[in-house]
Parts: structure tokens; sequence; C-alpha cells
């Protein structure tokens, strides 16, 4: 990626990261970090961990597709052996970042990954491997959902309010699993465009961009088809992976809450976090989720039986830590080479 756009992610997520430490009080945050202790270092360690399964996700997936027609500038550069997968890890955490610090959350890092990885493997993989990822990452998303929704059913008790809230949140969650899996066996690039087309100050820009990369738009939904459609076992596994990625992040909360609530459950914060996630997702709109997150935490741990602090606790450790690598991220878009 060329220095100046490297330079414009990197100061617009700095300034961002910049507003987002100012709403901290800093001495709450430096009383919880002591509080928690070794299980805070414990907490940022795991991401180091849940971004290599991220990033596992996105490299079989690229590994995967067919090579574009488009020629590549230097064919040497394509996605090969370790030292490529660590360069691919350290993309997945500045984008990560970069959806961190964005309202609208995918506005900043998507594009972030398509301008680092065309290079190496052409315009369309980098966009179809991107676009791929990011449903993946999102159709993962509503399988866990799903899925707590059967856990919460097994491990406590439902009142009639609560079941009602289950069965719609089931049912938006199977609706969303159908339309993703449409988007599999199609694609989805042509669509979103023709979408766009019908949204107020975007409709001349769509037109122009259909009418300019038709052929690539086009490319772009054939290689996002045939993941689902010619390669079902690394599709699998990519969802795998991502689901796996979510139950692992449960260990966050369970790190945390094991300070102030030694016989915590790991289905308990598997619940929370389905719920927190859930609620923080309604607000995508908002940088860093500020307020959603909080709300979630806060709401999940009292209605598991928890005190409104321990919520409050949770939700201060699992924003440092969000803050850090969100500054992690950000530094190495920096120092890039």
């Amino acid at each position: 990626m060329e220095s100046k756009y490297k330079n414009i992610f990197f100061v617009f997520g700095i300034i961002v990261l910049g507003i987002m430490v100012t709403q901290l009080d800093f001495a709450e945050a430096w009383g919880g970090i002591c509080h928690a202790g070794y299980w805070f270092a414990a907490v940022v360690a795991l991401w180091a961990f849940l971004y290599v399964l991220n990033t596992l996700s996105w490299w079989i997936i690229i590994r995967s597709q067919k090579e574009t027609a488009t020629p590549v500038p230097d064919k040497s550069k394509g996605l090969r052996g370790a030292m490529e997968f660590f360069w691919l890890y350290r993309v997945t955490i500045s984008g990560f970042a970069l959806n961190y610090a964005t309202p609208g959350g995918l506005m900043g890092g998507e594009p972030y990954r398509i301008m680092s990885l065309k290079r190496k493997i052409g315009v369309e993989r980098a966009s179809s491997s991107v676009i791929l990822y990011v449903m993946t990452h999102i159709f993962s998303h509503f399988w866990f959902w799903l899925l707590s929704i059967l856990l919460f059913v097994v491990v406590r008790k439902v009142t009639m309010p609560t079941c009602i809230m289950l069965i719609v949140t089931a049912v938006v969650c199977l609706a969303a699993i159908w339309f993703f899996l449409r988007g599999y066996k199609r694609g989805l690039a042509v669509s979103a465009m023709r979408i766009a087309g019908h949204i107020p100050f975007l409709k001349r820009w769509a037109g122009k961009f259909v009418s300019s990369n038709s052929e690539r738009l086009a490319e772009i939904d054939k290689q996002i088809a045939s993941l689902h459609n010619q390669n079902r076992l690394t599709f699998l596994l990519a969802v795998c992976l991502e689901l796996l990625c979510r139950f692992f992040s449960a260990f966050e909360i369970m790190f945390v809450l094991l300070v102030i609530v030694p016989d915590i459950s790991y289905w308990d914060c598997v619940i929370i976090l389905a719920f927190t996630s859930l609620f923080a997702n309604i607000l995508f709109f908002m940088p860093l989720q500020l307020g959603g997150r909080e709300g979630g935490f806060l709401m999940s741990a009292t209605g598991l039986g928890l005190t409104a602090s321990a919520g409050v606790f949770v939700a201060l450790i699992v924003r440092l830590r969000e803050l850090i690598w969100t500054g992690i991220g950000l530094f190495l878009i920096k120092f890039d080479k």
C-alpha cells in the first residue's frame, strides 16, 4: 500500500483513538487494572490467540480461491509461507483496530485490508477474500447467537417474556443465516451495488461504478460463489474457526469475573457475551460501540443474577483491552514495511 494511504489510515485512527481515550476516567481505569491483576494480562494475551484464529480463517479463504486473471505486479509476493501468514496476521489486527475506531465498523478496516492485499494477489481476489471473510465473520455471529439461545434454554429458567424475546431473536438469526447462504451461492458484490443504486446520495456514484467495473464485480461474485459451491470443506472450516473464536472469547469475560465471582460458570459467560455482542451490534454505528457494549454487559450480568458492579467491571476491562489492541493495530499500520 502507498505510504500516503497508510498515513491517512494511521492518522485517522489515532485521532479517533485519542477521542476514545479522553472518555475514560483514568483513576477508575487504573483501579480496575490493579483490581484485575494478572487476569488483565491474561485478557490482553487471549486476544493475541483469537486474532490467530481470525487470520487463519481469512488465510484459508485466500488460499482456496482461484488465481485471478488480472496481472499481479509481483507474483513472488503471493501469500505463501509462515512469514506471509505473520504479515496477514498484522493486517488482521490493524483491520480490526480500524473497525473498532470507525463509526459503522466496516467502513475502515475492510478498505485497508483490500488495499494491503491487492498488490500480492490482485484486486479481484483481494476484494472477494475480504468480502468473504466479512460474510463469514458475521455469519458466525448469527450461529453463535442461535446456539446461545439453545444454551440459555438448557441452563436457565425461561419465563414468558424471555421466551418471546428468544423466539424473535431465533427467527431473525435464521432469516439472516438464510440470507448469507443465498449470498454465498450467488455472490453479493453486484447485488450490493444495485442496492446502493437506490440509496439517496449514492445513486449516481453506484451507477458509474457498476458501468465501469461490471467485469470486476462479476469476477468478485464468481470468487465468492466458488468458496461455497466448490470448496465446501474450506467454507465449513472457515465458519467453524470463526465460531470457535466466538466461544473462546467468552474466556475473556470469565477471566475478569473470576476476580469477583470465583464460582462463575463458563456457560454463563457465553450467555453474557452473546447478549452483549447482540446488543452492541444493534448499535453498530457508534465508534468502539460506546454505550452499547457497556449497557449490554450491565443488563446481561444483572439478568443472570450478578451484581450491577460486576457488569460495570467487565465492561471497563474489556474496553481497556480494546483500546490497547486498537493502539497496537494502528501502530502496525504505521510501521509496516
